[in-house]
C-alpha cells in the first residue's frame, strides 16, 4: 500500500542492505508512524503505528498472525524472524507474560529505527539477535532451544528473502518447533509466487491454516493441526485481552480455511529452484 499524500519524512538512512526511510502520515484521527525500504513508500510498508494509541494493531496481518494464539494459547518460547518496527514481539510480550521471545533481524539499521522511532525495547524477555534469519534457524538446530511459536516476517523492499522461500529452510524451521510447535508465516495472499509457496509449505507441514485478506498468514504446525473447534474455544480465552489491539475473536477466525486455493501441481521451492526474483509482484 502507498504513502498518503500529506506524509512527512522523519528519517531515511542507507544501510548495508536497504534504504531505511520513517515518516509520519497526519490522518483524520490523529498521526501513523511508518518504516519504509522505499522513497515514498511505493511499494509498501513494513510497519506503521499509530501515535496516539500505540497498542492498537494498523496492519491486518498482524492481527492475523495473532491467531497462532488460537492454536496454541500458551507458547512458552517464541522465535520472530524479521523486526520491522517491533510490533509482533510489544504485542505478544505484553498479552504473554510467561513467554521468552527472541527476536532475529539481520540489518542493525532497522534495530536502531525500531528503537527511535517505534519504541522497540530489548529485555529480560525479548532478546534481540543481530543475525540472517536462515543462518540463525540452522545454528539453533544445533543446540538444545526449541520453540512453541515461530513467527516468520521478514521481507526485503520487495518480498520474502529467497532463501526463506524454500523447503529445506521451512524443513529447519519445522525442526526448530517443540511437538505440537505452531509456524505462523506472513506473505502475500497474491503474487506469481503463491501456488508455489502454497505447495512448498504443504510438502513440509502438511495441512494448514490459510487466512487470507490484503497479505496471506500461514498458520501449521509439526504435529496434527488443531480443529476449527478447538481454536474456537481458544479464542475465547483471549477476547478481552485481544480488545485493546483492535483484534476480535470472530473476525481472525472467519479467515481460518484449510481448503486449497491453488494450484496443487505447482513446482516445489527449493534451494536449487527458488526463482523469487523472476515470479514475485503483482500475478
Amino acid at each position: 500500500m502507498g504513502a498518503a499524500a500529506d506524509q512527512k519524512l522523519i528519517h531515511s538512512e542507507k544501510s548495508l542492505y536497504r534504504d531505511v526511510f520513517v515518516y509520519d502520515n497526519a490522518t483524520a484521527d490523529g498521526t501513523t508512524r511508518c518504516l519504509c525500504f522505499t522513497r515514498l513508500c511505493t511499494i509498501g510498508r513494513q510497519t506503521c503505528i499509530d501515535l496516539k494509541a500505540p497498542n492498537r494493531l494498523v496492519f491486518e496481518y498482524t492481527r492475523m498472525v495473532l491467531g497462532a494464539l488460537y492454536l496454541k494459547p500458551d507458547p512458552h518460547t517464541i522465535l520472530i524472524i524479521g523486526l520491522g518496527g517491533g510490533t509482533l514481539p510489544r504485542t505478544l510480550e505484553q498479552l504473554l507474560p510467561q513467554a521468552d521471545i527472541d527476536v532475529v533481524e539481520i540489518d542493525p539499521s532497522v534495530v536502531g529505527v525500531a528503537e527511535q522511532y517505534f519504541g522497540f525495547r530489548p529485555d529480560e524477555r525479548v532478546h534481540l539477535i543481530v543475525q540472517d534469519g536462515r543462518a540463525y534457524v540452522r545454528q539453533s538446530l544445533r543446540g538444545p532451544r526449541r520453540y512453541d511459536l515461530i513467527i516468520l516476517d521478514a521481507y526485503e523492499h520487495q518480498y520474502i528473502p529467497e532463501h526463506m522461500l524454500t523447503r529445506e529452510f521451512l524443513i529447519e524451521v519445522r525442526s526448530l518447533l517443540q511437538p505440537g510447535g505452531i509456524v505462523a508465516a506472513n506473505t502475500f495472499s497474491t503474487s506469481r509466487l503463491y501456488n508455489n509457496e502454497s505447495v512448498t509449505y504443504s510438502s513440509v507441514y502438511g495441512q494448514f491454516y490459510n487466512l487470507r485478506s490484503g497479505n496471506r498468514v500461514i498458520l501449521a504446525s509439526n504435529a496434527q493441526l488443531p480443529s476449527i473447534d478447538e481454536a474456537t474455544r481458544n479464542s475465547r480465552l483471549f477476547t478481552a485481552a485481544f480488545e485493546p489491539y483492535g483484534v476480535t475473536a470472530q473476525t481472525v477466525l472467519a479467515m481460518f480455511s484449510t481448503r486449497p486455493d491453488w494450484d496443487t501441481k505447482a513446482r516445489v521451492l527449493t534451494d536449487q529452484y527458488s526463482p523469487s526474483n523472476l515470479l514475485n509482484g503483482p500475478p
